[in-house]
């Protein structure tokens, strides 16, 4: 947050600011997703871009592998996620943004 409060570049931002909406395969019932980050920058040929950011550990980005007690949790978390994720893509698309997950493998940590 402090880096895009000093980057010139980065003409606006909020955190979890939109509201997508999207049905949870787990419940069948319609759901708010709030992603990250919204943002707004200005790109090197000096046109604007928008992002739509959602941060997650990269274990929640792959379908679990292990059949182990924690299974059937890890695979609901993975299946709503999913859910939110194809809801955010339509979202951005309609608006010409670009939906971006980022796990600590793009943060170098």
């Amino acid at each position: 947050m402090n880096w895009c409060d000093k980057n010139n570049n980065i003409l606006e931002w909020g955190s979890e600011e939109i509201a997508i909406p999207y049905i949870s395969p787990v419940d069948r019932r319609i759901h708010r997703y709030f992603p990250d980050f919204y943002v707004r920058t200005r790109t090197r040929n000096g046109g604007i871009k928008r992002y739509v950011i959602e941060v997650k550990p990269l274990k929640q980005t792959v379908p679990p592998k292990k059949k182990s007690k924690r299974y059937l949790s890890e695979m609901k978390t993975y299946a709503v996620n999913e859910a939110k994720w194809k809801a955010a893509q339509e979202f951005c698309d309609d608006r010409k943004y670009e939906f971006k997950i980022i796990t600590e493998k793009e943060l170098g940590l």
